[in-house]
This record gives C-alpha cells, sequence and structure tokens, in this order.
C-alpha cells in the first residue's frame, strides 16, 4: 500500500519506491530506501510528515503515493 495509506505512529517498512528514476534518486538522498523504515507522524496541508532514519522529513502526498510500504 502507499505510505499515504498507512497509520499515523505505525512503523512500516518499505517495499518499493516508484516513479521515475529522478524521483526514486530524490526519495532515496532524502533517507527513502527498501528495507528502511518510516513512520508517518502527521499529515498536514497535502504534506506527509514521516519519521525516516532517525530524522522528520515533510514530503508531498504525491510523493508520499510513489513510496510503497
Amino acid at each position: 500500500m502507499p505510505l499515504t495509506l498507512a497509520n499515523i505512529g505505525e512503523q512500516n517498512t518499505i517495499k518499493r519506491i516508484g516513479g521515475k528514476p529522478e524521483v526514486k534518486k530524490h526519495l532515496e538522498n532524502l533517507g527513502f530506501v527498501v528495507g528502511g523504515n518510516v513512520t508517518v507522524i502527521t499529515t498536514m496541508c497535502g504534506n506527509v510528515i514521516v519519521n525516516v532514519k532517525e530524522a522528520r522529513i515533510a514530503i508531498s502526498q504525491e510523493m508520499a503515493q510513489k513510496v510503497m510500504v
């Protein structure tokens, strides 16, 4: 399922990252790697705030749709 459907506060494992190569690379640079853990903190104003690799990151809902957990 996409990251946008994950429950708030629940730790998930990243299974796959979709999208164009440049989008994949951007997400990888932010710490979204297959096998890594990600937790949704909250959603606000069309953005998803997540905890990945001990850092809080805000990504757009469009980007979050590309991260499968």
